[in-house]
């Protein structure tokens, strides 16, 4: 389809914090101005230290984030991860970015499996302190439950987990989390745009009628993952890879488009009945990773609404970012390029520039910068903050719909809420373990087989 409305060219390779970046300190600046400062250590210190678990981009980035605050608070003081090159990097540029906010001298620099444990240590329990999960999506639950016992506040990126044993296994921590009021926020930063939340205040009212129908978009070019390399330890290597395995990751479609997934679940303030789903991969596609170069999937809600969800990774094609929602008064756009609020609604169900009825208003700040904005008010108030249930349902629906596609067949919400399912026993994990896939004498990975393959 073709909507005018949404055509802000898209930059294929953009992430996350490449975005960000875009947007400026000055956002962060307007994004926490007032926000006074948490007393939440003895008189003589107010920082608040974080442990970063996880050292690539989106954990150098979500570091980056916090230190941009207007008299920020934050401290780091532990970095751990499974590669000491991956920390170095990362040490390094925020070292020059922000030299005053970093306290990680060698000793407090941890790698190996265990790595994760050792950083908590460095942090002090029953304070503001942070910890920071941003690794690969396997090792969240884990990581999770060793913070929860520490009494540690926790800042999780997305994805949550990589299969529904893993999301069970959030859940089931995150009761001692609430036992014990830790604050946990959880990286849907667009569930913290003003935008967003003036429109579904509207869409509450009833402004938009009963909402039937909703379209969630990510086209863009995709990357493809080469063979593996044989002289590489093999868990290791795989666990490098970004998104490629189902197994460290969640694939493709949980990086790609969980966000949109947890929009439609937003917009519809419930979670879908079922998901039935198609996908597929390019004729003569060289990719050696698991992952489908398509994904559609419809979900039914119980008042029978329908969400269509539709992510393609191939360059040369048409691109779309944007989410829409369709009641019956109006339609609406929810979000834009790359999480951009573009945010409107429409006279009727026709997507143009020219029918825009209402547009909300501007944002003081990236939804970014917002989630961070949110979450030190909590703990400057000492208010109840945690994300965790909602975002790990959001994940289970985003798992429902990737099962659906790859099984070939219609999975329900109390199948995927049943689902004990694991990949493998993370826990159980060392360098010297067997992961779960093997590559064949190509270097290739199994790829779903739909009829055939089951994840949930």
């Amino acid at each position: 389809m073709n909507h005018p409305a949404s055509q802000a060219s898209i930059q294929p390779q953009a992430t996350r914090r490449e975005f960000i970046k875009t947007t400026g300190r000055i956002a962060a600046v307007s994004a926490l101005a007032g926000v006074a400062l948490p007393h939440v250590h003895a008189a003589e210190d107010n920082t608040v230290r974080l442990a970063i678990i996880g050292c690539g981009p989106r954990g150098t980035g979500a570091v980056g984030n916090a230190f941009s605050a207007p008299d920020s608070p934050f401290k780091l003081v532990a970095m751990a991860d499974l590669f000491d090159e991956k920390l170095q990097k990362a040490h390094g540029a925020l070292t020059r970015q922000f030299p005053g906010k970093m306290d990680v001298p060698s000793e407090r620099q941890f790698i190996g499996f265990d790595a994760y444990k050792k950083a908590m240590d460095c942090i002090r329990p029953g304070t503001g302190d942070i910890a920071m999960l941003t690794t690969r999506a396997a090792f969240r639950p884990t990581h999770f439950k060793q913070a929860v016992a520490r009494g540690l506040n926790v800042f999780m990126e997305k994805s949550f987990a990589a299969d529904a044993g893993g999301i069970k296994q959030l859940l089931k921590t995150n009761e001692e989390a609430l036992a014990k009021g830790l604050k946990v926020a959880c990286g849907f930063q667009c569930r913290h745009s003003t935008a967003r939340q003036a429109l579904i205040a509207r869409m509450r009212n009833g402004d938009m009628g009963d909402i039937i129908f909703i379209r969630a978009y990510r086209l863009q070019s995709g990357g493809m993952m080469g063979p593996h390399k044989p002289d590489a330890n093999e868990l290791l290597w795989q666990i490098r890879q970004p998104v490629a395995l189902l197994w460290s990751s969640g694939g493709t479609w949980m990086e790609n488009m969980i966000h949109q997934v947890d929009e439609c679940c937003w917009i519809k303030d419930s979670w879908p009945v079922s998901a039935h789903g198609m996908g597929g991969r390019a004729p003569w596609s060289t990719d050696c990773s698991q992952n489908f170069d398509n994904y559609t999937i419809e979900y039914t809600f119980a008042d029978g609404a329908k969400a269509l969800v539709q992510g393609r990774f191939w360059p040369g094609c048409y691109n779309e970012f944007a989410t829409f929602a369709h009641g019956t008064r109006c339609a609406a756009q929810f979000s834009g390029n790359v999480h951009a609020a573009t945010v409107h609604t429409y006279n009727d169900q026709r997507i143009a520039n020219d029918n825009i009825a209402w547009q909300a208003e501007k944002e003081a700040c990236g939804p970014w910068d917002a989630e961070w904005r949110d979450f030190l008010d909590a703990i400057r108030k000492n208010q109840p903050y945690n994300e965790l249930k909602r975002a790990a349902l959001s994940n289970l629906v985003s798992l429902m719909g990737r099962a659906a596609v790859h099984s070939g067949r219609i999975v329900t919400w109390e199948e995927a809420t049943s689902s004990t399912f694991r990949f493998c026993d993370v826990d159980a994990l060392t360098p010297e373990s067997k992961p779960p896939f093997m590559p064949d004498a190509q270097g290739r990975y199994p790829a779903p087989i739909p009829g055939k393959w089951s994840e949930i």
